[in-house]
């Protein structure tokens, strides 16, 4: 059952991430998921670097972490996705 609350949060988390980062996106919804999947992560692991990851109630400072954490990977990994097709569509 993590496995699936892992997907459902990596899929919410980088669709939120898409919509705020500016400008189009073109990284499929796979590659996107698993971006929010790695966000949620990173952000986990910031959040107990700086003690909020054991907290009663709504976690509101983890998941601030999990969203950030999201938006770069999402940014990064669609920058990286669009270098290597531009390259692969220039030569076909």
């Amino acid at each position: 059952m993590g496995w699936l609350w892992a997907i459902i949060v990596g899929f919410v988390l980088g669709l939120i991430a898409k919509a705020i980062i500016p400008g189009k996106q073109h990284s499929p919804l796979w590659l996107t998921t698993i971006c929010g999947i790695l966000g949620a992560m990173a952000g986990n692991a910031i959040a107990r670097a700086f003690g909020v990851d054991a907290t009663r109630g709504i976690d509101w400072s983890r998941h601030a972490f999990q969203l950030v954490a999201a938006i770069v990977i999402v940014f990064l990994v669609d920058m990286l996705y669009m270098a290597t097709l531009g390259k692969r569509k220039q030569t076909t």
